[in-house]
């Protein structure tokens, strides 16, 4: 059985550091410096044994050895802190992590505080090569980022953020979900839905049973008891930090410490309006009457858009003479061909529009005031509230978006129950009557997943690539899918690159620029979202756990 790489096995220690809250370095530390027990599924662990109600057979996998690590790191820290350690004992602010007082102790091994359950035993190992293996990790998670300048700062940096996020909560889903992660790992939750259930007090509760409008209210009255209840106690930091790299759409939890050094107000500008605006603009031929009211905010909008002085200009501009528009008062015929001239070149610039927009203030000043004549609405901040509500429309709709079931496909051999390296079809598709094949995934068979996590992560992406190509309504042509480490590093890629996993794909659509891929998708893909600058036609997504976007 094949052996997890380095960055699969990082993979696994960020997901339960997430989870828990705990500094993802310290566990892979405890594989480095332990390297046991040996498991069932070729690797070693992180030398977490059966004890109490946790049997062998639950840590008998590299990732269960991670989920219960991760678990007793947690224990430890909160052991601690009831023994009388407070935040600045067991975290060094100015290194940004754990203290060697605390990693030292970590080594002789834990297995659960006085009277209260059992859940594994961490063995102990050698304090000098955990003390280095961490301080090793956590130097590599810091190289290429600015986030090592700024850490101690950080907890001021963090709170200043926080304190002002209530004003700047306009209930959209990343928001939310930025929330709901600090609330979880503050509290210690293991999931959304328990988390949920603390804050509305209701055992049987969950995500989808509570109103929005009533959990944004408890979500906004937690932070802002959050500021006067900070104790620097590393689950707390890690909460913050996760609010902030979901709030601001971050790849990864230094790209957060590094954003905070820049600014640190929860402020997102308007960029985030930008798929609504694009999805009006892309709507305007449709409904476009020629009425008086609709043909005044296009010309208007391209005057903004262009930067023109007036209304005569921007009319020239698309080649009409303004004279001619005051001189046929008295000939209705005249001015009927002249307003459907305009109104010709008017459409021509809409239709523009979408592959044209730069992100530019100016061009979003432009289509904002266009939404704000088309709608007939009295002021800038209701044009703003227009085109948020229509933001959460996009987002809520975004299932019912999906064309129905296809007819199912008769595929030959038969698909078995679960794809696993040994059973892969390059002709199949991934999913029942998809659309990805494994001949995209593995370039035609000459990158097959070496182990089954690998496999796993290709259908992850694969299930919500499905979901990106349905909303598209056109292909999507890979470029780029599973790439092994050693190519990922010849083509340059990343050194912590979701190619790596198997859950990341580069494509491009006919007839669509990266740009309009991205605004189309970034409403409510739930992973990675990114664009190039040197390849406009380009887009990548991934199945990360959280929403992160760049371009």
């Amino acid at each position: 059985m094949s052996q997890l790489t380095p960055d699969q096995r990082n993979y696994y220690y960020l997901l339960e550091a997430e989870r828990t809250g705990v500094h993802k370095p310290i566990l892979a530390a405890l594989h480095y410096a332990h390297r046991k027990p040996s498991l069932k599924d070729g690797e070693t662990g992180l030398g977490v044994v059966a004890a109490g109600s946790v049997m062998e057979s639950h840590v008998d996998t590299f990732p269960e050895q991670v989920q219960y690590a991760a678990n007793l790191v947690r224990s430890f820290t909160d052991h601690l802190a009831d023994q009388g350690w407070k935040g600045s004992d067991l975290w060094n602010t100015e290194l940004g992590r754990y203290s060697n007082s605390f990693v030292e102790l970590l080594a002789d091994g834990f297995g659960g505080s006085p009277g209260k359950p059992v859940q594994g035993r961490l063995e102990k190992c050698d304090r000098a090569e955990l003390l280095q293996a961490y301080k090793s990790d956590t130097e590599r998670d810091y190289e290429g980022t600015q986030a090592a300048h700024n850490l101690v700062e950080l907890d001021r940096e963090l709170l200043s953020l926080v304190e002002r996020l209530s004003q700047y909560f306009i209930g959209l889903p990343h928001q939310r979900d930025a929330l709901l992660e600090a609330v979880r790992i503050w509290r210690k939750q293991d999931s959304v839905d328990a988390t949920v259930q603390s804050l509305v007090n209701n055992p049987s509760a969950t995500l989808a049973s509570v109103p929005p409008a009533e959990l944004d209210l408890l979500l906004k009255q937690f932070m802002q008891r959050v500021s006067p209840h900070y104790e620097g106690y590393p689950h707390q930091r890690e909460a913050l930090l996760r609010l902030t790299q979901y709030w601001r759409q971050l790849r990864s939890r230094e790209e957060a410490i590094a954003s905070l050094d820049k600014d640190t107000s929860p402020d997102s500008g308007l960029k985030h309006l930008d798929p609504a605006l694009i999805a009006f603009v892309e709507r305007i031929p449709e409904f476009y009457q020629g009425q008086g009211q609709q043909r005044n905010a296009l010309t208007e909008g391209f005057r903004l858009w262009r930067n023109l002085d007036s209304r005569q200009t921007a009319v020239a501009t698309l080649g009409i003479n303004p004279a001619l528009l005051a001189s046929t008062g008295n000939d209705p015929q005249t001015l009927r061909q002249v307003a459907m001239q305009l109104d010709h070149e008017l459409l021509n610039f809409v239709r523009r529009v979408p592959s044209a927009y730069q992100e530019k203030n100016q061009q979003r000043e432009a289509l904002i005031r266009m939404v704000q004549l088309w709608r007939g609405l009295s002021t800038y901040n209701q044009a703003i509230e227009s085109l948020s509500q229509d933001l959460q429309r996009i987002q809520q709709q975004r299932k019912e978006a999906a064309p129905p079931p296809k007819p199912v496909t008769i595929v030959v051999p038969s698909r078995p129950a679960r794809w696993t390296t040994s059973n892969i079809q390059l002709s199949a598709s991934i999913l029942p009557n998809g659309n990805f094949t494994w001949t995209e995934a593995t370039r035609g068979g000459t990158r097959m997943p070496p182990n089954q996590a690998t496999v796993d992560a290709i259908v992850r992406i694969a299930t919500l690539a499905q979901q990106a190509r349905d909303r598209l309504g056109r292909p999507l042509i890979i470029t780029s899918w599973y790439r092994p480490p050693h190519i990922n590093r010849a083509v340059g890629g990343a050194s912590q690159s979701r190619h790596i996993v198997g859950d990341a794909i580069d494509f491009v659509c006919e007839g669509l620029s990266g740009n309009q891929i991205y605004w189309s998708l970034d409403p409510w893909w739930p992973g990675g979202l990114g664009r190039y600058g040197h390849y406009p036609n380009l887009c990548h997504i991934d199945a990360r756990g959280h929403r992160a976007r760049w371009g």
